[in-house]
């Protein structure tokens, strides 16, 4: 039977060390959290898989903005996927679509064949795809495990009936992993209306970017 589980978003090594002290799962390693995540540098990724013994997914990010990616930055990306491959990382997060809103499954196809046999998350790129409904179905055609999603909302709480709806239509094909604004103070809201998954936060309570351990306990307490 599913149980729920919890990642945390890490924008720098502190943060990882916390999620892993305060029971967290998973982490997501990333940068640079005003532009939403970036890819992480290899010192950052090699420091924090020498530390942590949880499970870490790498972001796959090479700028913030769009999701529409360059042949060059389609490139670096797949560089990247090849190298922290080597590094022990257990999965990769990543998302590319193309100009009209639709999930490019082309390039997303490359880059989970690259990513084999880790694990992939399409993240919330998802968010702002032209059809949920169509682009859940590509997303699952490309391979992916999981989808990062705020139910297409600028949080969860505001995006909850969504998630119920692409949660039910996933069924058991694909995850569905709430992320985006979920806090201990919400959470609850979440489990009453979803089926068991991973859920997705960075803990973060104050102006910095750093993951706060009580959060986090709290987030697990309720799950």
């Amino acid at each position: 039977m599913k149980k729920n589980q919890l990642e945390i978003a890490c924008f720098n090594y502190e943060s990882a060390l916390i999620a892993q002290q305060s029971g967290a799962d998973r982490i997501e390693l990333c940068e640079n959290m005003k532009l939403g995540g970036t890819t992480p540098n290899s010192i950052l990724v090699v420091k924090v898989r020498e530390s942590i013994s949880i499970k870490m997914h790498v972001i796959i990010r090479p700028r913030g903005g769009d999701f529409v990616y360059t042949d060059e930055e389609l490139t670096e990306m797949k560089q990247d996927i090849k190298q922290y491959k080597k590094l022990g990382v257990d999965g990769f997060v990543f998302g590319i679509l193309k100009p009209n809103g639709k999930v490019n499954k082309k390039q997303n196809k490359e880059l989970v064949h690259l990513a084999h046999p880790l694990s992939c998350t399409f993240h919330r790129a998802f968010d702002v795809v032209d059809s949920f409904e169509k682009g859940l179905e590509d997303v699952i055609e490309c391979g992916f495990q999981t989808i990062l999603t705020s139910g297409r909302s600028t949080n969860v709480e505001d995006g909850i009936f969504d998630l119920q709806m692409i949660q039910k239509l996933a069924k058991d094909r694909i995850e569905i992993m709430p992320g985006g604004g979920l806090r201990s103070s919400n959470i609850k809201l979440l489990q009453e209306k979803l089926t068991p998954t991973f859920y997705h936060s960075s803990a973060i309570t104050d102006s910095g970017e750093t993951a706060n351990p009580e959060e986090i306990k709290e987030l697990k307490n309720f799950l």
